[in-house]
């Protein structure tokens, strides 16, 4: 039998009568490990050449990367024609609309920026940030996950840890108008008559345990040996681009897209991840053998 998502409140508390959301706790949790894990590493790793005390610039480089290049992102890749047609809307920043590519381009211009004001090269600085970017990646799907957001697809399987996204419920009202013959399906109609909802991949949490956890281990594991410039920044491009592109099987398609060829928007972008980081391992790699 299903689970049921709890459908926690997005406030976790006030200060002041201002609200503090769960999300933007998760953000501050990101940050706060970013710094703590990166001072960690640059005062285990001294040949990389970056002091502790750089992690606070560095951060506020990342800060601003994320933040503006992710919301430029959701509106370029995403939602282009509702954003040219409604430009002021783009500053509306609360009402959600965030792109990891695009946050992963920003912060990939903030990086050479960095780089350029401290005179190292754009790689040296990314080789450097590559393994403190997954855990925060896990503390954003933790904040999906409370919010009931980002929810996954609907699955016919006995899987003891499907759930029922009470959000969800218009999508799941739209999707049996369509296909009303899931519920032919024993599990997705016992799902339905007592939870009226449809039993969907927590896609947040395999997100959380892939793109976050397994793929910090994978890079701190990879990285505590000095290794070839651009190599650790390739892994993490292969890495990320590999889990995200699995999981995106598992999460619902953003229903103003679809999927393109079988592929949602996700996959799509993380295809260029996964052969760039390939190719510039494989560069490094070559570089390193010829010296």
């Amino acid at each position: 039998m299903a689970l049921v998502h709890p459908q926690y409140d997005a406030v976790a508390f006030t200060i002041f009568n201002w609200p503090v959301h769960w999300y933007g706790l998760t953000y501050l949790a990101a940050f706060i490990m970013f710094l703590l894990v990166g001072k960690y590493r640059a005062r285990k790793m001294p040949l990389l050449g970056f002091k502790p005390i750089e992690l606070d610039d560095i951060l506020f480089y990342g800060v601003l990367g994320v933040i503006l290049g992710g919301r430029l992102g959701y509106v370029l890749f995403y939602k282009l024609g509702d954003y040219a047609a409604n430009p002021l809307d783009i500053l509306k920043v609360w009402q959600g609309g965030m792109s990891f590519h695009g946050g992963f381009l920003g912060v990939a211009v903030a990086m050479w920026w960095y780089g350029r004001k401290t005179q190292r090269s754009f790689f040296e600085v990314t080789d450097f940030i590559a393994p403190l970017v997954p855990l925060g990646l896990a503390a954003g799907r933790l904040g999906n996950y409370i919010n009931g957001e980002l929810w996954g697809r609907v699955s016919d399987a006995g899987y003891s840890w499907l759930m029922v996204f009470p959000q969800a419920r218009g999508a799941d009202e739209q999707l049996l108008t369509v296909t009303p013959s899931l519920l032919d399906n024993p599990n997705i109609a016992a799902a339905w008559q007592m939870y009226s909802g449809l039993p969907r991949h927590p896609s947040q949490i395999y997100q959380l345990l892939g793109e976050g956890l397994l793929l910090f281990v994978i890079l701190w594991l990879y990285s505590r040996k000095m290794r070839p410039v651009m190599a650790v920044t390739s892994v993490f491009l292969m890495g990320y681009g590999v889990m995200r592109f699995l999981a995106e099987f598992a999460r619902e398609p953003d229903d103003f897209l679809g999927l393109f060829a079988g592929l949602s928007m996700g996959q799509i972008l993380s295809i260029p991840m996964i052969v760039g980081g390939a190719l510039a391992l494989y560069v490094s790699c070559r570089r390193a053998r010829v010296k």
